[in-house]
């Protein structure tokens, strides 16, 4: 089973879908997600594949925010 990280439109969160799903709620604002229309940010083969992509998105997407407030 293949998986997928896609960016929410609404809020720019990332969440984690299976391939053959069709729509996600996303789990920060509540909004419905239609995962082909969606921006998808990153593919993989596994759960365990995916989960660490997630993880460095959410990561780096930290980083950048943190970065922006010094400045």
């Amino acid at each position: 089973m293949s998986f997928l990280v896609v960016a929410c439109g609404r809020c720019g969160g990332f969440l984690l879908a299976g391939a053959e799903q069709k729509t996600r709620t996303c789990p920060y604002c509540g909004s419905k997600v239609a995962l082909d229309r969606a921006k998808r940010v990153a593919s993989a083969e596994n759960a365990n594949e995916a989960a660490i992509i997630l993880r460095r998105l959410k990561r780096d997407a930290a980083l950048k925010r943190k970065t922006a407030k010094r400045s």
